[in-house]
């Protein structure tokens, strides 16, 4: 088989668990073309190239919300046991397991896919931290111009006590006194 695994048959199927990007065991066999039993009869076999940070199985609630995701209540199929799920250094050492041409060509391909999930989060730590000097930059010079904005405001306020003209004014006369001065 010489064809390459096309990326958009691995990235559906990865996972989020535990604060982790997995694979679970039956969309691995699906990949790799064999029966989700035989995928795990080879690894209990190999069950030493296997540890908790390479492969866990999940907890029942784990499964349960993986199904109310999905919104399919067989989802998984008929099992017996909880599905087991693969890091990527577990999927690293499938390929010394499952020793077959697919089984490479379809290691390679996810490693590809975590490897890029790897730079586009980078990019995104990268974007997130230029954002966030920007903001702390735009953030002083808003405060800057907050002041500048409240000097003006107070230049524009008129004097709180009136200041008294300055030089000789004539006062107008009231009515009664123009009313008296006629008579």
């Amino acid at each position: 088989m010489s064809k390459e695994i096309p990326v958009d048959r691995v990235v559906p199927s990865i996972r989020w668990i535990r604060g982790q990007n997995v694979l679970l065991d039956s969309d691995l066999a699906t990949l790799y073309g064999v029966t989700t039993g035989n995928l795990n009869k080879a690894v209990k076999r190999n069950i030493d190239r296997f540890p908790s940070d390479f492969m866990f199985q999940l907890k029942s609630e784990e499964l349960a919300n993986l199904k109310f995701q999905f919104g399919i209540s067989s989802w998984g199929g008929r099992r017996r046991s909880r599905p087991y799920v693969f890091t990527e250094q577990g999927i690293a050492m499938l390929s010394s397991v499952l020793n077959s041409e697919r089984a490479i060509k379809v290691n390679i391909a996810i490693m590809r896919v975590f490897v890029k999930m790897r730079q586009m989060l980078e990019t995104n730590r990268e974007l997130a931290q230029k954002f966030s000097e920007l903001e702390q930059r735009v953030g002083k010079h808003d405060e800057e111009i907050a002041a500048i904005f409240e000097a003006i405001r107070q230049l524009m306020a008129p004097p709180e006590k009136p200041r008294r003209e300055i030089g000789f004014h004539v006062r107008e006369k009231s009515p009664q006194y123009r009313a008296r001065k006629r008579a």
